[in-house]
């Protein structure tokens, strides 16, 4: 199963900027935020702000990725 990227507009300390995820990490990533009761903006952000030279898109799979193994180590 191949689902295509879907760009969403985010803010990030003031500046909107597009990113690029497959549907069903959008949906995880809103499910990450809703759990620490955060704005999607407010973890993109998070994200934005330890990513390094890392694209914004790869790293927020990344932190999806953790996210779901951690809670099945």
């Amino acid at each position: 199963m191949t689902t295509r990227p879907e760009k969403h507009s985010l803010t990030l300390r003031g500046h909107r900027t597009s990113v690029s995820l497959e549907p069903e990490f959008w949906a995880a990533f809103r499910d990450i935020a809703t759990a620490r009761g955060q704005t999607l903006n407010a973890l993109a952000a998070e994200v934005d702000a330890v990513r390094g030279d890392v694209g914004l898109a790869s790293a927020i799979r990344v932190l999806v990725l953790r996210h779901f193994r951690e809670k099945h180590i």
